[in-house]
């Protein structure tokens, strides 16, 4: 059997690419003189019948006809990328810095040509249809960056030789003091013309500190970035797991062009100084996608900015995996799958109510339910529902989202926040006309949402009627599994807990020691507290009678309720938190 017509060119070249680009992949095997078109032919009725739901690259590799080099290289040339070998090859040093050691393990790639005149740079990667790194190096550098593929082996062996150090902030501040762009900023405060900023958020400096910024946060998943101007030094802080750190703060001359490289990367308009402005920045780490909020406020001394980290990769939409205790899991499976009412999660900003719903919407989605939100803003994408976004510049409020969504024959509603009288009547007249309405409060407990929502003037018939539950949540941070230990807390701490030292003897207590996988905190990731207030027949003839807060908890209570206090309680006895961060996160029973 001979080869028919093999290209005999270098596959590092275009002319490689472009005679492969868009071909099948049988067809570029042939082409390349891999394979016969016997061979491929063979392999195709072997796909058909014995290797059903097998790749033909899969089929030919096992029958011994190509090695994964070959199907690398094949596919490179379809996607119209050259393919090239790593192996010997010399990297200069401008090339290996324009990108730095975390974003380049992050997104698994290796500078192999770097031009800083024309800002263009052209990266090896592993994989062909890797698209979401070469524009998130391009979001990231602000370069014009283009990919080559080359052996998974040989990126590896690179990234191990030129990459293995992490790349250190203080270093980073000690190039940029001697830089021209630190010269070019020093004492100018905020007489910097447009030409002049746009230039700085541009430099290569500024462009690798914010960077590693972004990319340590990340992996230190922080929830937040702070990057805070005062009068005479420039603050960066992370909150991890709800509390905030500070990190190495940069120059104070930096601020500006730290400020508004964030500013570039969010498409914002770098000479608005004056008013505030939100972005987003998209990108994707590890093939895990993550979204940036962007919160840019002035302030005082400059521009404040935040940004909000969404890791999608990292939320646990799942009942079983937000917290919950068994019994408590059973009751809210219960509730999420009755026909019609209100259920309300309530807590304060940053308690996981969102997270909360989103798992719950996850566990009732499937193709014969239709699931509408209504949400400021949509913090995760999630396939099969219909999610809206309020927008308060065209006057699209919950309301009025609301008012449409009962013209949508929904099953399930989520209004994202109850925030004023008529969202919370359309979300009574929804789930009086049979629809399962989700919302959240901001309250600090599960029975004082009763009287919030008379606050805002709902009637009480109204609320008994459709009200089911209220789930009052708290987020608390977990014990470091890594260095935990076991010891006995002093007086002082057990009286927090209202407990006495000879009771305190029936239950073990734990504690973090501090290690390098908490970063020296004792604590590595957070639980959810749950207080789940049903309503019954009692409960509600008491709201009728306008009962007071104290009444409605002490029902509940006799009704089977936990408090968040004795759900934080339980988290301590089974060594999953701390005395302090219950008695910080919760209140005491009176």
């Amino acid at each position: 059997m001979s080869l028919s017509n093999p290209i005999n060119f270098d596959p590092s070249s275009d002319h490689f690419a472009q005679a492969l680009k868009g071909r099948r992949f049988g067809r570029a095997l042939t082409k390349l003189g891999k394979v016969t078109r016997e061979q491929v032919h063979q392999g195709l009725e072997l796909q058909k019948t014995t290797s059903k739901g097998k790749k033909l690259g899969e089929i030919l590799l096992e029958m011994g006809l190509i090695n994964a080099n070959d199907i690398k290289m094949t596919l490179s040339g379809m996607a119209g990328m050259p393919f090239i070998q790593l192996k010997d090859r010399v990297i200069d040093e401008a090339t290996l810095n324009s990108v730095n050691a975390e974003m380049a393990r992050s997104v698994q790639v290796i500078p192999i040509e770097f031009d800083p005149a024309t800002k263009k740079l052209v990266v090896a990667m592993k994989d062909p249809g890797n698209f979401s790194a070469v524009d998130t190096l391009r979001n990231m550098l602000g370069l014009k960056v283009s990919a080559v593929i080359a052996p998974a082996e040989e990126i590896d062996a690179l990234l191990k030789q030129h990459y293995q150090s992490k790349t250190d902030l203080k270093a980073i501040y000690a190039d940029i003091a001697t830089s021209d762009v630190a010269q070019s900023l020093e004492g100018r405060g905020a007489s910097i013309d447009q030409a002049t900023l746009q230039d700085a958020a541009n430099d290569n400096n500024v462009v690798q500190l914010l960077n590693l910024v972004l990319m340590q946060a990340i992996r230190d998943k922080a929830s937040d970035i702070h990057l805070e101007p005062f009068e005479d030094e420039f603050k960066m802080r992370y909150r991890i797991d709800g509390v905030l750190y500070e990190m190495d703060p940069p120059p104070p001359s930096l601020a500006m062009a730290i400020v508004s490289r964030v500013k570039v990367m969010a498409k914002l308009d770098i000479a608005e100084r004056r008013l505030p402005q939100d972005g987003r920045i998209e990108l994707n780490l590890n093939n895990a996608p993550i979204d940036l909020r962007v919160a840019v406020l002035p302030t005082m001394f400059g521009e404040s900015v935040v940004l909000r980290v969404l890791d999608r990769g990292n939320v646990q939409l799942s009942l079983d995996k937000v917290g919950l205790r068994e019994d408590d899991l059973e009751k809210v499976r219960g509730l999420i799958n009755k026909p019609n009412g209100i259920v309300i999660v309530t807590g304060p900003t940053g308690s996981g109510k969102t997270t909360t719903l989103y798992a719950a919407l996850n566990e009732l989605n499937d193709i014969s339910t239709k699931i509408l939100t209504a949400e400021d803003p949509v913090e995760y994408d999630i396939e099969g529902l219909i999610q809206c976004q309020v927008n308060h510049d065209q006057e699209l409020t919950f309301a009025k989202l609301l008012r449409s969504f009962l013209r949508q024959d929904p099953d399930i509603i989520l209004v994202g926040e109850i925030r004023d009288l008529e969202t919370a009547q359309i979300a009574i007249q929804a789930s009086l006309t049979g629809h399962l309405v989700f919302s959240t409060l901001h309250t600090n407990d599960a029975p004082s949402s009763i009287l919030r929502l008379v606050d805002l003037g709902v009637e009480s018939f109204l609320l008994t009627a459709t009200l089911e539950a209220i789930v009052a949540q708290r987020l608390v941070r977990r014990v470091c599994s890594k260095c935990k230990e076991k010891y006995v807390p002093n007086e002082e701490q057990l009286m927090e807990l209202s407990m006495r030292p000879s009771d305190a003897a029936n239950y073990t207590f734990t504690r973090g020691v501090g290690c390098e996988t908490c970063n020296k905190t004792g604590y590595k990731g957070r639980l959810a507290l749950y207080e789940i207030m049903c309503l019954d027949d009692a409960l509600r003839e008491l709201i009728m009678t306008q009962a007071s807060t104290a009444v409605l908890k002490m029902e509940s209570r006799k009704r089977g309720m936990r408090t968040l206090r004795e759900s934080g309680m339980l988290s301590i006895y089974d060594g999953q938190t701390t005395i302090e961060e219950v008695v910080r996160e919760t209140l005491g029973e009176d």
